[in-house]
């Protein structure tokens, strides 16, 4: 009898029923893990490793830079309780979009803002909200909008 890996938790992968999937970036994703799970509506959160190359990325390995990996919060919300407009308001809220590659203190690229779309309709409001957040600085927003691919529990 075989004994099952309990060191990282298996990665939320699909919505069940109705409810959908949400994936950001803002910078270290402890923090941007718990705005979302204060939030009514959001089912689950999970933090990890999206956007790079590596795929069996180790925290030193994202640390480094070389994995291409954003520290990320994936969800799984119910869109009739939270939009993802809402989801995207408290994303933009959280975090300084115009740093680039850090938020604060924190420096790499595992600290970029990025949006992880899972459909076309998260594409579009993703690229409006951020045209509309820009009106708010006077530098350009630096938040990638790219499709969500592969996803690695931290």
């Amino acid at each position: 009898m075989g004994t099952k890996d309990l060191s990282t938790p298996p990665v939320l992968e699909k919505a069940q029923g109705s409810s959908q999937l949400a994936t950001f970036a803002a910078g270290c994703f402890w923090s941007v893990e718990l705005v979302f799970q204060r939030k009514d509506g959001v089912l689950q959160t999970q933090v990890g490793y999206t956007g790079g190359h590596d795929n069996k990325p180790s925290y030193e390995a994202v640390c480094s830079g070389t994995t291409g990996h954003a520290e990320a919060v994936r969800l799984e919300y119910d869109p009739k309780t939270i939009s993802y407009d809402d989801l995207l308001t408290i994303f933009w809220n959280k975090h300084n979009p115009t740093q680039g590659n850090r938020q604060g203190g924190d420096i790499g690229t595992q600290y970029r803002s990025a949006i992880f779309y899972h459909d076309e309709e998260q594409k579009n409001l993703a690229e409006a909200s951020k045209t509309k957040r820009q009106n708010n600085y006077d530098v350009p927003i630096t938040t990638e909008i790219v499709p969500a691919g592969p996803f690695y529990a931290a």
